[in-house]
């Protein structure tokens, strides 16, 4: 089963992205480094609900 979450970036804390991942049990947020418009540089973004 797959769920959507959101991508938020850890500097500026903007929600930018939507994707969707698989619910497993014990499986850390996910963390991906992309691209923050607000920013304007490449950021961590991490899963929030």
């Amino acid at each position: 089963m797959r769920v959507q979450v959101s991508l938020a970036c850890s500097v500026c804390a903007t929600r930018n992205y939507r994707t969707t991942r698989l619910v497993l049990n014990g499986v850390k947020p996910l963390r991906l480094k992309k691209f923050c418009p607000a920013c304007k540089q490449h950021t961590v973004h991490q899963e929030t609900k």
